[in-house]
């Protein structure tokens, strides 16, 4: 992780490929947290996309942007920049 962004967007992922998508200025904590909850959520575990910003308002329109996408299109994206789900949250 490159830790001259303060915001980032990052998308997790279930085994099942059921996707949250959101917004973070502590990427470490936040997933720690996703994981921690006991929630319909915490079956997201695994953080398979990151993007580093330096504005927020840039980030949160990235966001948008991404969430708006249908499942294909998010699905497919992932598959080109890391095709095979890894989780990223390892080189955290």
């Amino acid at each position: 992780m490159n830790s001259e962004y303060p915001f980032y967007v990052y998308i997790l992922s279930s085994n099942s490929h059921e996707l949250l998508i959101g917004f973070t200025d502590n990427l470490k904590l936040r997933i720690a947290e996703h994981r921690a909850s006991t929630t319909r959520a915490s079956r997201v575990f695994q953080l398979v996309h990151m993007e580093g910003f330096h504005d927020p308002l840039e980030a949160l329109h990235r966001q948008a942007q991404l969430k708006a996408w249908p499942r294909a299109r998010k699905h497919a994206f992932i598959d080109r920049f890391n095709p095979t789900w890894r989780d990223l949250a390892q080189d955290l």
